[in-house]
């Protein structure tokens, strides 16, 4: 499969030949359980404190001649606590047990639960390569509500990653077409709920993915375009390719990135 190589200004300066990774059937069960790896690891453990209900002294005697003990009292064998004392006479409270107020969890969360999924590296790779081929599929672009422009797919020239200024950078993704995918990504969602409170008011969607050969002055140009990624071919992942485990994300492969991914032999 050949894709047109156009230079800034949107000039066809000839045909780039892509390498056999795009050539991947389209599996979304296997892009889906790739995602779902990634997220789980990235999970942050939580879990109750082990001490949690347990810092006071609740045992309960039922011994004949221990005086502390609740032996002839007629009362259930409930773990309780000392509230008040007067002579061998004492007042208790249930407490301790989990039904009891001030009581632990029955079952809590277990902070060292592992929340970690594995995949296979063959699956892995097999789903990099389906999530590939997904990115110069227009159908599948445009259905997951990217705003492209008729050209696409194409690949960019490799001057693009020499942009420094964020200005430069937008004023080329502009004479590409891409100036309506920039608008929709500049609109953020409100949240509701107490998200508000935690710092998460907006939800940014997720707009180009752009892919360079190897680090340069891109990534740094790139930071303050919302919903803009700049990665390098070899740092890519399933959930870059497919964020929330839907393909077909908008990207934009430079001609070194390709040349990259061809002669590295990446995600085989």
């Amino acid at each position: 499969m050949k894709l047109p190589l156009l230079d800034g200004n949107k000039n066809k300066t000839g045909e780039q030949e892509l390498p056999i990774q795009f050539n991947e059937e389209f599996r979304p069960d296997l892009i889906a359980r790739a995602v779902h790896a990634l997220q789980s690891a990235a999970r942050q453990a939580y879990g109750a404190d082990q001490e949690a209900g347990l810092r006071h002294s609740s045992k309960l005697s039922k011994e004949r001649k221990n005086y502390r003990g609740c032996y002839g009292f007629g009362i259930s064998r409930v773990n309780r606590k000392i509230m008040s004392r007067r002579g061998t006479r004492l007042n208790w409270v249930g407490a301790f047990s989990p039904q009891t107020r001030g009581g632990h969890q029955a079952h809590p969360p277990k902070a060292w639960k592992l929340w970690e999924q594995k995949i296979n590296n063959k699956e892995n790779q097999k789903a990099i390569r389906s999530a590939l081929a997904a990115t110069v599929n227009k159908e599948l672009v445009e259905k997951r509500g990217h705003k492209i422009p008729s050209e696409y797919p194409f690949i960019i020239d490799s001057s693009i990653e020499k942009c420094t200024k964020t200005q430069d950078l937008t004023q080329q993704l502009i004479g590409l077409g891409f100036e309506k995918e920039l608008e929709r990504a500049n609109v953020r969602k409100v949240r509701a709920g107490v998200g508000k409170t935690r710092g998460r008011r907006y939800r940014q969607k997720k707009s180009l993915l752009i892919v360079v050969g190897s680090v340069s002055p891109l990534v740094k140009a790139a930071q303050n375009l919302p919903g803009i990624d700049v990665i390098t071919v070899k740092a890519l992942n399933a959930e870059l390719l497919a964020p929330g485990a839907l393909a077909g994300r908008a990207t934009l492969w430079t001609k070194n990135a390709i040349e990259t991914l061809a002669k590295n032999h990446m995600f085989q």
